[in-house]
């Protein structure tokens, strides 16, 4: 039998941790500092300009975007979930730049892609909540990574350098041993220095063998999110 596991038994330790300062100052004050810590949502980063004011062109030709393409640095995924402490809306975002993958384009065509992320290096701004999602609710021992699988074609437009397009690729998502299918609603645009894709995949964890935890004092929303920006460049 599957063991299930409770996704956000890491905030029990995080309220040990902090849990001075919550009896010192009261939910409300913890909320708004970890609130305070919240990453925002990936976006599509600003075109460059030139010195002129005008906009520079992307590094690679928009009339050839055939072949394969790579996951390269600066970028990250993570997830989004909020929790209610005592009446409290509290959100926490975890990031990591363990982010590897190909992606494969045929003319305007996304025809392939598979994207894996690190789980066990996911970090928030608390070591004590990380060693819960890690070890506790996500079992990294066993399941340390986390994988998209890419499964219908996605059709871009002609693209413009800097100019933004939204899309929704359809796939599987597989975490903690167990594979779904998730539609995925992004946005892709060249950069100066070959691609940007971000994007949002709203997950179930109860769908993943994870379960949300109801501690009275901390209630943990079952749904969730995986969110990711990732720079691309053509091989």
């Amino acid at each position: 039998m599957q063991k299930r596991t409770k996704i956000g038994l890491w905030i029990a330790g995080a309220v040990v941790v902090l849990g001075g300062v919550a009896l010192a100052f009261g939910p409300a004050v913890y909320a708004d500092y970890a609130n305070s810590n919240v990453e925002a949502a990936p976006t599509i980063a600003p075109a460059p300009t030139s010195p002129t004011g005008s906009a520079t062109s992307a590094a690679v030709n928009p009339d050839d975007l055939s072949g394969t393409w790579s996951i390269g640095a600066d970028s990250y995924a993570g997830y989004r979930v909020d929790e209610v402490l005592q009446g409290n809306d509290v959100t926490v975002t975890g990031r990591t730049a363990d982010v590897t993958g190909d992606l494969t384009v045929d003319s305007l065509s996304l025809t392939a892609a598979t994207i894996t992320v690190d789980v066990a290096s996911i970090a928030t701004d608390e070591g004590a909540r990380d060693s819960y999602f890690r070890d506790t609710a996500m079992e990294v021992g066993d399941f340390p990574t986390a994988t998209f699988t890419l499964t219908e074609p996605v059709t871009l437009e002609a693209p413009v350098a800097g100019v933004a397009q939204t899309l929704t690729a359809n796939g599987e998502l597989t975490m903690h041993g167990v594979t779904q299918p998730v539609s995925v609603e992004l946005q892709a645009a060249l950069t100066d220095a070959g691609g940007q894709v971000v994007g949002s995949i709203p997950i179930t964890f109860s769908d993943y063998g994870v379960e949300a935890p109801d501690l009275g004092f901390v209630r943990v929303e079952d749904a969730g999110s995986v969110e990711f920006s990732l720079n691309v460049a053509q091989n």
